[in-house]
């Protein structure tokens, strides 16, 4: 479900459609796909044979693949908790070898010509995004290679947001852009239906509509029609609609109700539930059958914590399901749930220390297939046997690395998979359990190599508060783990985000240019439970910046590294922390790089209210960031305390970016300028939140290396 946008706005549809480019033409990349795999038609059998990798997978040194065993399937309800590295062994690891050579930035900025590979149901072709020249498109290529790929350009000043299956021979494809509402900007979305066989596209949507157009409730599985919901018009509550994916033609099949603003279908697609928020209180609106009329069966408070759940699944016939829910550990975890009386049953998986994220079942929702969660990495747990024996043949396959089934056919008879680490960009598998084989499909970044780059490990310090602080430590390699320069990185978010043990491009260019990098999972950060999100509320620029400030302490304390050579790097919400540090604390910080970053808190929280928070959240965001009504934002944004401001930034901003406006970062130039403070600002036409174009990401690193060089030289 999508829960921006909602009940505002209007977008107009006659200029959208999609550029079919034809096969063979100018417009395809020049990286193209493994040669086409032939698809076997036996159903997939987990004792069909071990995974026998068609060439061996390079990683740092030497490593044979072996020939792995089934792996016994698991009947664990409970995740195991996560190893944390001490801090001996990561610098211990880090010092091993000799210093591996300077790699270009180009090398960090190359963007993936092909990514996001989703298979058909039928196994017979895959779709995928290409981008070039800093343009997205989307791909079906088919595997038996009887086509050649057909290519699909987007019109101009559109993003591509999603893109599925449905069924063996349609995909839809969601579309956003900015438009103008009431003078000023906001986001919209539009649904495309595109004919794998005839190459004919159709609009999926109203004439006039809201500005959320890809609210898809259901798919039907031969791919010929969808549930969607919609506005009317932005004087309308959203409808459902039932549309011809073929046509375009649509049909009411469940009117607006008020206050209503989320429906969710079930597996069968039959609208079952509904829920919106009046006067301060949720409205829950239900039925088990399309024959019944829907029944109001909550009007909880909206502070009420235990009112609305995450992640609900809903299936035919039946009024019981699954939902993730925090009620009884303050940590998500996977319960049943009866969605007539609201009643949580039997929790059937949790995690000892984090958040369950997600789950799926199979088909028709009579058994669990997994369910997700992140303690120092993402993880899956299977409770399908089938994918538990599938997943253990391909860990046997492919050691020491992080390997995920990213998508397979409905008869799980191929599957992609992929295989990276914290200090390798990962490749692409095609896997063929019927035939015992799997073959290397696309390597995504070629010059990179995982022996010259290093591992990030999994670290905790205590902030001055007592809070345990995760974070995740880069050290670079060959260099003795003494006195370091550091750069500290703080993600995004703040909230609903978190770092993981992923490969990151920023971080292995400044850990190859010899910098040691921390990202602090900061209080607030999302995966560890309830009381430890709840710590963030209200702490922008106070105790969640000391989180920031207390990492640093740690390891000067460790001699790890040198506290006078400290600087702060980030992006969006990461961009405000590095700037607010270096005002906050010139003492601490050489310099700050902020790539995107929100300067202006009490403007960036009425853009976000305005547009991207749903109106049943508005008030609860409103509160994670301001805290008290008495606080002055104004006291922890860099635009207003400019003046403060005694070590050098650095400001890039993307010019088109729609989630941190290009503003806030002409706010604070304009505040630095009038205030006579050392800065330096680099804008990017054509640029959003983040970079698209290669070109501008491999500028934004060097314009980082040069002046870190300046400022903090490693």
């Amino acid at each position: 479900m999508h829960f921006n946008m909602m009940a505002r706005g209007l977008v107009r549809t006659g200029l959208l459609g999609l550029l079919v480019l034809e096969a063979g033409s100018s417009a395809q990349p020049a990286t193209t796909a493994a040669p086409p795999v032939p698809v076997a038609t036996a159903p997939a059998t987990a004792s069909a044979g071990a995974v026998a990798p068609v060439e061996a997978v390079p990683a740092a040194g030497a490593e044979p693949v072996a020939t792995p065993a089934i792996a016994p399937s698991s009947t664990v309800r409970m995740a195991a908790a996560p190893v944390v590295t001490t801090l001996a062994v990561a610098a211990q690891a880090a010092t091993a070898g000799a210093i591996p050579p300077k790699i270009p930035s180009a090398a960090f900025a190359e963007l993936p010509t092909m990514q996001g590979f989703k298979i058909a149901p039928d196994g017979l072709h895959l779709l995928l995004r290409q981008d070039v020249g800093g343009e997205a498109r989307v791909a079906v290529i088919d595997l038996t290679g009887k086509t050649a790929p057909k290519v699909l350009g987007l019109p101009k000043k559109r993003e591509l947001v999603s893109y599925r299956w449905a069924g063996n021979n349609r995909v839809l494809i969601s579309l956003g852009q900015s438009v103008q509402w009431f003078g000023d900007e906001a986001y919209g979305t539009q649904l495309i239906s595109y004919d794998v066989v005839t190459g004919a596209t159709q609009y999926i949507g109203r004439k006039s509509q809201g500005l959320e157009g890809d609210d898809v409730l259901y798919v039907d599985p031969s791919g010929d029609w969808i549930l969607l919901s919609i506005q009317k018009s932005i004087y309308d509550y959203p409808s459902v609609f039932r549309f011809d994916l073929a046509t375009g033609e649509g049909k009411e099949v469940s009117g607006q109700r008020t206050d209503i603003y989320e429906w969710y279908a079930d597996d069968a697609g039959v609208v079952r539930m509904g829920i919106g928020w009046s006067s301060g209180k949720y409205r829950v609106v239900y039925r088990r059958s399309e024959s019944e009329n829907f029944r109001m069966i909550a009007k909880p408070k909206i502070d009420d914590e235990d009112a609305v759940f995450d992640m609900i699944r809903i299936y035919r016939d039946t009024d019981e399901g699954y939902v993730l829910s925090n009620e009884e550990t303050g940590r998500y975890a996977l319960h049943k749930f009866n969605l007539a009386t609201r009643e949580l049953g039997e929790k059937v998986f949790e995690h000892p220390t984090n958040d369950i994220d997600d789950f799926e079942t199979t088909d028709g929702g009579q058994k669990l297939l997994y369910a997700s969660y992140t303690d120092d990495r993402e993880r899956v747990h299977y409770f399908d046997e089938t994918f538990a024996d599938l997943q253990g043949l391909i860990d046997g396959g492919l050691k020491g690395r992080q390997n995920w089934m990213t998508s397979w056919s409905k008869s799980k008879n191929l599957i992609m998979v992929w295989s990276g680490d914290s200090n390798d960009p990962g490749r692409y598998y095609l896997f063929q359990p019927s035939a015992g084989k799997m073959t290397r499909y696309f390597v995504p970044h070629e010059q990179l190599k995982p022996a010259d780059l290093a591992r990030t490990r999994y670290v905790s310090y205590k902030a001055r508060d007592g809070l345990e602080i995760p974070a995740y430590l880069t050290l670079p390699r060959g260099r003795p783990a003494k006195n370091l320069p550091l750069i500290v990185m703080p993600h995004g978010g703040p909230f609903g985000v978190r770092d993981e043990l992923s490969f990151n491009n920023e971080v292995q260019f400044l850990v190859n240019r010899g910098y040691a990098v921390l990202q602090p999972n900061y209080r607030g950060s999302t995966g560890y439970g309830r009381d430890f999100s709840d710590k963030g509320y209200g702490q922008w620029g106070r105790a969640m910046q000391d989180d920031l400030d207390d990492g640093v302490d740690w390891l000067a304390k460790e001699a790890i590294i040198d506290p006078k050579r400290v600087c702060l790097v980030g992006a969006s919400y990461g961009g405000y922390a590095a700037l607010w540090g270096a005002i906050r604390n010139p003492e601490r910080y050489r310099c700050a790089a902020s790539m995107a970053g929100v300067a202006d808190l009490k403007k960036q929280l009425a853009y976000q209210l305005d547009f991207f928070i749903a109106k049943k959240y508005q008030k609860d965001w409103r509160e994670k960031v301001r805290g008290a009504e008495t606080f002055d934002m104004a006291s922890v944004s860099p635009v207003q305390q400019a003046a403060r401001l005694q070590v050098p930034v650095l400001i890039v901003h993307g010019e088109d970016d729609a989630t941190v406006p290009y503003k806030q970062s002409t706010a604070l130039v304009d505040a630095l300028k009038k205030a006579g403070k050392a800065y330096e600002f680099y804008s990017y036409p054509g640029e959003g939140h983040s970079f698209a174009k290669p070109e501008n990401e491999k500028d934004w690193l060097d314009k980082l290396e040069a002046f870190l060089a300046k400022h903090n030289p490693a």
